[in-house]
């Protein structure tokens, strides 16, 4: 057999690239790609290029980082011709993305640290802008993306350097593809690759139909390089869109070049994107803005938030995505120059300083500008506090639009009577709510407790029995030093032993205050050892301090006339910042606004790194406020509705593998409006996917799987007693759910093990079995550059696969004998190998191939590296070899042997009787034979399969 299964799927993936309207190149090697590009840009930029000439654009293009090769393939270029005269030439044309040369090729061979050949590679004028990566059906999607790991390492810098400008990857198993942007050598997860979907959020998986038909498609694909990969100037590395990031620009877009001429205000023209937090707003935004600037018709466009530490966070984070491309005013009058400034094209101001552009005295000022053709994108516009701001906007402001951001829109149900999002921005554009997010692993679910805090402490109380709101109940000082007690017992559970961090939002700022205070007695009696920090405004309410913000008064003397200054508010404050000075050894002040902002950013960025505990608060940091540290959250306050759900947003920012969940402790009844909130902001069968289970139905779990354990293993040491590697895998399987559901359980403060069926000690005696067990198998792993199906499963999953890992292990056990020095060492492997040949069902049919290899040549491969790659050559000559033996021993045609073989894999269907007589030359055998023959032949195709396929995928050459 001459191919496999993912090599079909390679073929038929060609032809449907070829109808889209891709030309098939055939590029075998480095050398006949840079034939290829210098036709290809001589054919884009109408131009006839010298060799000293072509050899000036491969020195242009063999600078620099995949980053920096990133920013040159969208610069315009120049040379000097041979004749000295200027050549301005492109690598891509950026503006007019569909005008552009596309191909595709197969099997490109790169040699560098070791040989690779990548699958198909997608051309656009003669450069290698899109890598695709197939495994075939079954295998995971994270084989491909490990695969193309080891090409980052080991030959896409090679040579000229040319496939470091690769701008997108794409992996697929046939069923199951993804896409994701060149990272380089900056760290990659798997979680930071992402499916394509339609517009309604649903995920288009199929590489033979949907996606190559609509991501794949020659201007789709150009489109997503040239317009949706952003470049991040901070941490030098590219970032691709995500379809509903996509879909939220472009209807945007749409808007706002379908009403070139607007005559007047209309809210018609309008309209909001509704995605859920957590879901990256700001890149949405940037995105959206840097597109919309690039209009000659729009003059400006203006990004609003609500308040000041937004507007440095947003600032900030633009910066990041392009060096200097927005402007943030310090104050309302720089904010009027910046709006009479032409070449300022990107502003980023709070709503409060725009309202003060537009009125009073300033008026005047802004007369040049109120007649020209802008663009306004509110941050965060599910927020109530536009009122006659809003309306001052639009009656200024002649000829613009606007797009408001919200994860969590004011709707009919949560208005209070006042107006909607709908109202003040027209209709919704784009939606991804929660569950679309927790669906592509975009944020976490939560797990919501809700703790009684007038009987018994530290139980669950009963949701439907308690409903007690006195005010002078939950306001008593008994009561919060009991919950302070219980949080500093329950802290270290929640945060995982501190690895990661909390908030604490309570009723309002006295509470705030009277909180610290018990926080900070306890821990100078010594009950407890963390580290609390506070913020507040000096205002009555913190909802003041948002409209001081808003105008951002130069001194605290102008705030404490117009607000009504309490001034034992400010002494207590400046307490607690002079006791996170001594903490951390900083010297903070809050004497004036912009000591104050210099606190509350400082205090951000520890949250934001987990390097404080707790972080107590009213108001401040319940919205927009991004940490992927922050796990858990203590509630003592009244929450509904979006105040809720954007509370309960601050712990589910997805963030590695031990973060399964946001943390919610509840010390009041908010049951009712939690289920309330979820309904609205996704639907009503939403709860159960958002809210993990109850304790109990994971006590229940635990304990079915404990029984499972128990047949398998009924005492610690019958593990020693497992001798096959499969009764192995079943141990490890077992006692992994059990570590998994004990992870999830030891979250809940109601965990206790007298609930479970197995001992403390005695789970922790298995655990050692396992961890031995799982090292030692990690002990068999391959070296750097090498393919290890246990690695790339991360040894949490099925491990179905028995084949594929065998025929691995037994490689890497070659790699290790060659290395071996010590004679015992070696002695000792050598059985060891002799050992899993003769009793691994799996290796059975290879058995006898394996031992030729060792005997034949292993004595002569010198390099260990050298390895995997002989033992590739071999197989395929053997299969070669026996292919041949089983065509001639039953008179069978080859090529219809071998595409008989490419079906049967590809299909995962036996052949029929009839097929497989078919490949008989010459005469049939009479009815009589018909059965024995095909049966025979039948036998013979699957022991072939079963020997040189089966589990040998992967062990080769990438």
């Amino acid at each position: 057999m001459s191919k496999q299964s993912e090599q079909i799927l390679e073929e038929q993936l060609v032809i449907k690239l070829q109808k889209l309207g891709y030309q098939y190149v055939t590029i075998n090697d480095e050398k006949s790609l840079l034939t290829n590009l210098k036709i290809q840009l001589e054919k884009h930029n109408h131009i006839q290029l010298s060799n000293i000439e072509f050899e000036k654009i491969l020195n242009i293009l063999n600078k620099g980082s995949v980053f920096d090769k990133a920013k040159i393939l969208r610069e315009k270029q120049h040379i000097l011709r041979d004749n000295g005269d200027n050549l301005y030439f492109e690598f891509l044309n950026v503006e007019h993305w569909c005008q552009n040369e596309y191909q595709v090729a197969q099997q490109i061979k790169q040699e560098g640290k070791y040989e690779n050949r990548y699958d198909v590679t997608l051309l656009i004028n003669g450069l290698p802008l899109v890598q695709i990566e197939l495994k075939r059906r079954g295998l995971e999607l994270r084989e491909a993306f490990n695969q193309i790991n080891r090409y980052q390492k080991h030959s896409f810098g090679a040579g000229k350097g040319l496939f470091h400008f690769i701008q997108l990857f794409v992996i697929s198993n046939g069923i199951n593809t993804k896409y994701f942007s060149n990272f380089g050598t900056h760290p990659q997860e798997f979680l930071q690759t992402f499916h394509w979907t339609d517009e309604n959020n649903k995920p288009l998986n199929n590489i033979l139909n949907e996606f190559t038909d609509t991501f794949l498609e020659p201007c789709h694909v150009s489109k997503m390089i040239c317009k949706y990969i952003v470049l991040n100037e901070t941490d030098k590395r590219l970032m691709v869109l995500r379809p509903y990031q996509y879909f939220a620009v472009e209807k945007i877009i749409k808007k706002v070049t379908e009403n070139e001429i607007l005559n007047g205000y209309n809210i018609e023209k309008n309209g909001y994107v509704w995605h859920t937090t957590g879901s990256g707003k700001t890149l949405t935004s940037f995105k959206a803005s840097q597109i919309l600037s690039k209009i000659p018709a729009i003059k400006k466009v203006v990004f609003v938030v609500d308040r000041k530490d937004l507007d440095y966070q947003t600032n900030q984070e633009y910066d990041k995505f392009s060096k200097g491309c927005v402007s943030s005013a310090e104050n309302t009058d720089d904010l009027i120059r910046k709006f009479n400034d032409p070449n300022v094209k990107i502003i980023v101001t709070t709503i409060q300083k725009l309202n003060n552009t537009i009125s009073g005295r300033n008026i005047t000022k802004m007369k040049n500008i109120e007649h020209q053709r802008m663009v306004f994108i509110f941050d965060e516009c599910h927020r109530s506090q536009f009122g006659d701001t809003h309306k001052n906007i639009v009656g200024f402001f002649s000829n613009i639009q606007l797009f408001g951001f919200t994860g969590t829109p004011i709707l009919v149900e949560n208005a209070n009577g006042e107006k909607t999002t709908a109202s003040l921005f027209g209709k919704c554009l784009h939606k991804y709510v929660i569950t679309d997010a927790i669906r592509d692993e975009n944020v976490l679910r939560f797990s919501v407790e809700y703790i009684r805090t007038f009987k018994q402490k530290e139980h669950i109380i009963d949701l439907k029995v308690e409903q007690i709101n006195e005010t002078e109940v939950f306001e008593a000082p008994e009561r919060k030093n009991a919950i302070v007690d219980y949080i500093a017992q329950h802290h270290n559970q929640k945060t995982q032993n501190k690895k990661f961090c909390a908030m604490m939002c309570v009723q309002d700022i006295d509470a705030a205050i009277q909180y610290y205070e018990i926080f900070k007695a306890k821990k100078m009696n010594g009950e407890h050892n963390l580290n609390i920090v506070t913020i507040f405004s000096f205002a009555q309410n913190e909802e003041e301090m948002d409209d001081i913000t808003a105008s951002f008064l130069d001194t605290v003397t102008e705030f404490q006339t117009q607000q009504g200054y309490r001034p034992q508010r400010r002494e207590l404050l400046e307490n607690y910042v002079s006791d996170y000075n001594k903490t951390f050894g900083t010297a903070e002040n809050i004497k004036n606004t912009q000591g104050f902002y210099s606190y509350y950013n400082a205090i951000a960025k520890k949250a934001k790194y987990n390097e404080i505990d707790i972080l107590l608060v009213a108001n401040m940091f319940l919205t927009g406020f991004d940490s992927k540290y922050v796990n858990t959250l203590y509630v003592d306050k009244n929450l509904q509705y979006h105040g809720l759900i954007q509370a309960f947003s601050r712990t589910n920012r997805t963030f590695d593998k031990n973060k399964t969940q946001g943390n919610i402790v509840c010390f009041r009844n908010l049951k009712d409006k939690t289920d309330e909130a979820i309904t609205l902001f996704s639907n009503k069968e939403a709860i159960d996917e958002i809210i993990v289970e109850p304790y109990e139905q994971y006590v229940k779990k635990f304990n079915d799987a404990t029984q499972k354990l128990i047949e398998i293993v009924p005492q610690v040491d019958s593990v020693d007693d497992l001798y096959t590697e499969e009764d192995k895998l079943q141990f490890i399987l077992a006692f992994r759910t059990l570590l998994r559901l004990h992870k999830k359980m030891s979250h809940y403060t109601e965990f206790d093990w007298h609930d479970l069926t197995i001992e403390e000690q005695l789970f922790t005696d298995y655990t050692s079995k396992y961890l031995d067990i799982r090292d030692h198998i990690w002990q068999k792993q391959p070296g750097e550059g090498k393919i290890s199906i246990l690695n790339d499963i991360d040894f949490e999953l099925e491990l179905i696969r028995r084949d594929t890992i065998n025929v691995t292990y037994i490689i890497q056990l070659l790699i290790r004998f060659k290395s071996k020095g010590n004679k015992k060492d070696k002695e000792d492997l050598e059985k060891e190998i002799i050992n899993l040949l003769n009793s691994e069902v799996s290796l059975r049919s290879k058995k006898d191939l394996i031992e030729k290899f060792i005997e034949q040549n292993l004595p002569a491969i010198d390099d260990t590296d050298a390895i995997p790659d002989e033992f590739e050559k071999f197989w395929s000559k053997e299969q070669e070899s026996a292919l041949k033996e089983l065509v001639k021993e039953e008179n069978l045609s080859e090529e219809k042997t071998g595409k008989l073989v490419e079906n049967y894999l590809f299909a995962e269907r036996e052949p029929l009787r009839d097929e497989i007589l078919d490949l008989i030359i010459g005469e049939k055998p009479s009815i009589l034979q018909r059965k024995r023959t095909g049966d025979r032949i039948m036998s013979k195709i699957l022991n072939f399969v079963d020997t040189f396929v089966n589990g040998v995928t992967g062990t080769g050459n990438d």
